[in-house]
């Protein structure tokens, strides 16, 4: 493949890293980015070590994926697209349904609909999935087999009843790695826009010559990711509140779990997957493979940091969100060679280190936290 390579959503945390990684090993890189003041600051030069880190090297071009003659005047010389633009967090998408179509939807019909009717020579596009797209994933019941319970009912959340359930089944249900035959039906808006976005990408590419990829990533983290989003990220959200002092609010019963990958890990799935014929026409999880629970965030983050403050076990929750997910990871690992190389301690370590170093905005957490109060999604 030729290296002319577009990142769309580009000096955002994946995409600033994955930058980095591309002009290091030879690719031409051009970064097309809103700097949304939400995940960079109100004023990007001083406010977002994303934009920052982005090498000299890198085109910059400071615009939306919504912009149709933007995008034009972009797409002609690329090689290959990878497609990271994105409004991003489970809890605000359930209100700000618009932008969230918007962007995420409208934004990838937009770049199809380039590619389908205007000349280029693109031979290659990566879209970034989610987990959120499975919902509350997969499960084992010993009569049934592999089921995949729906979203969890507010009555049952409101009970203190945080585990999901399945109907009709009355003996134990039994949480399993989620492959990428399991069932899709997410939960949220976000998760919505994401499924979209992998089916616009994986069904109109092939017809137009171009090689499709999906990555349905899970909870990305490490040195780099936004400390000033209130809406999405608990590492970085905790972290804040951990240094400024403030206390903890575990939401549900804090057994909830998340796979957590690292950084690095990611950006070298990626460039697998835009490297290797064998990635063409195939989605994959990118994971750990490894549950950790929020109870277990929490105390590796104040050891780390060598700093002890209030920690409640509320009960509450937000609708939308799931229970627990984690990645099987069998197809990549066979299909791409690919393995999580930095383990949970280790990258919590490499983050803190590195949060450290940073100076810390103030934390809006509460206030995102009313907002959905106010909409009623937040009990």
């Amino acid at each position: 493949m030729n290296k002319r390579i577009l990142i769309t959503g580009g000096a955002g945390f994946i995409g600033s890293n994955l930058s980095r990684k591309l002009i290091s090993l030879g690719y031409d890189v051009t970064v097309l980015d809103n700097l949304n003041s939400q995940v960079h600051g109100n004023d990007p030069a001083f406010t977002s070590p994303l934009f920052n880190t982005l090498p000299k090297e890198v085109l910059f071009i400071r615009g939306s994926v919504t912009d149709r003659k933007l995008l034009e005047g972009i797409i002609a010389e690329q090689d290959a697209i990878i497609h990271l633009a994105a409004e991003t967090g489970t809890g605000q998408s359930m209100y700000e349904i618009e932008r969230y179509n918007n962007v995420n939807i409208g934004g990838t019909a937009l770049l199809l609909d380039i590619l389908t009717n205007k000349t280029h020579r693109v031979k290659k596009m990566i879209v970034a999935s989610s987990r959120a797209i499975y919902g509350e994933g997969k499960y084992y019941n010993k009569k049934l087999g592999a089921i995949f319970p729906n979203a969890r009912e507010d009555k049952n959340l409101l009970a203190g009843n945080f585990e999901v359930t399945y109907p009709g089944c009355n003996t134990p249900i039994e949480l399993r790695p989620t492959d990428e035959e399991s069932k899709i039906h997410p939960t949220s808006v976000y998760g919505i826009t994401k499924q979209v976005q992998e089916q616009l990408v994986m069904t109109v590419c092939p017809a137009i010559g171009i090689q499709p990829v999906a990555f349905r990533y899970q909870n990305v983290y490490g040195p780099g990711q936004s400390l000033s989003n209130p809406y999405t990220g608990i590492l970085s959200i905790f972290s804040t509140r951990l240094l400024q002092g403030k206390s903890i609010n575990i939401f549900e019963d804090g057994l909830e779990s998340r796979d957590f990958v690292y950084i690095d890990d990611v950006v070298d799935a990626t460039i697998l997957g835009l490297e290797k014929e064998e990635a063409s026409g195939m989605v994959f999880n990118v994971g750990s493979g490894i549950p950790t629970t929020v109870i277990e965030v929490v105390k590796t983050l104040m050891q780390a940091y060598d700093v002890v403050v209030p920690v409640k076990i509320s009960g509450n929750y937000r609708l939308g969100d799931i229970r627990h997910n984690y990645a099987d990871l069998t197809r990549i690992q066979e299909k791409l060679g690919y393995e999580a190389k930095v383990s949970f301690k280790q990258g919590i370590a490499n983050f803190t280190s590195w949060v450290k170093s940073q100076e810390l905005s103030a934390d809006r957490y509460d206030e995102s936290l009313q907002e959905m109060k106010e909409k009623g999604l937040f009990k």
